[in-house]
């Protein structure tokens, strides 16, 4: 559990709330069911439109890794490979194929399988690069629906305080129904520019943070293969994977 991004909402949500009530105002006034259904509405079908079904899918389960990481064990990955690194030393590169078939990880398994076939290295690291590329790519695809919906809930939200002013227009005799109208045009703008900064936009950081990080394990990881398959020492290849880790 990332514990820093839920205090974090909870702070920001917290000095709104808190704001609101100092102020001498009512914490209910924030709560307008219309102006919720316009903004998040409204850009959750603008962030569908944006983005083809795979991508948006993914992009939702990615959001769970606000509060539970990816996992990733760079320590664990330097370990496994300079052991690699001493078996292949000692017994020659098809000592490893017994490890293959041992990964979970599909990249992983494709990458020693590679080095264990004798693909020359600067082929080997070309060719999980690209998939390397290809990847992070697609990742950071998904992490833009949440930039999209960053940009897009503002805009709604200002949609929202149109349309609450011209309610408020069309019922001018009627003085009992324009403090509704005029509660909703400018509730709906702090839920647009609310959600926009306190939750779209840091997922969409904390997201691309990740994405950063898992990359540069699997960066780290090529290295070291290519570093065995140059028949480096093992050292070497542990130190050199070492600087990966920040």
């Amino acid at each position: 559990m990332d514990s820093i991004s839920l205090v974090g909402l909870t702070l920001g949500l917290a000095a709104i709330v808190l704001g609101q009530a100092l102020e001498g105002g009512h914490i209910s006034s924030l709560v307008q069911p219309t102006a919720f259904l316009i903004v998040i509405g409204g850009t959750l079908g603008a962030v569908m439109l944006q983005s083809p079904l795979r991508i948006f899918i993914q992009g939702m389960k990615m959001g769970k890794w606000v509060f539970v990481p990816p996992s990733s064990s760079p320590t664990q990955v330097i370990q496994q490979v300079t052991n690699w690194s001493q078996i292949a030393r000692k017994e020659g590169l098809l000592a490893l194929e017994n490890h293959v078939d041992r990964l979970p990880d599909p990249f992983m398994r494709k990458g020693l399988q590679m080095l264990v076939d004798g693909v020359e290295p600067g082929r080997l690291r070309e060719v999980l690069e690209v998939e390397i590329g290809a990847w992070e790519g697609q990742l950071k695809q998904c992490a833009r629906i949440w930039e999209g919906a960053g940009g897009y809930a503002p805009t709604i939200g200002i949609l929202g305080a149109v349309m609450g002013l011209i309610h408020v227009m069309e019922n001018l005799s009627d003085p009992s129904k324009l403090g509704a109208g005029i509660a909703v045009a400018f509730v709906a703008t702090i839920y647009g520019v609310g959600s926009a900064n306190l939750i779209f936009l840091p997922i969409a950081k904390k997201l691309m943070a990740h994405i950063g990080v898992l990359v540069a394990q699997r960066e780290m990881f090529v290295d070291g293969l290519v570093g065995i398959a140059n028949g480096d020492n093992p050292r070497i290849i542990e130190s050199r994977m070492q600087g990966y880790i920040v």
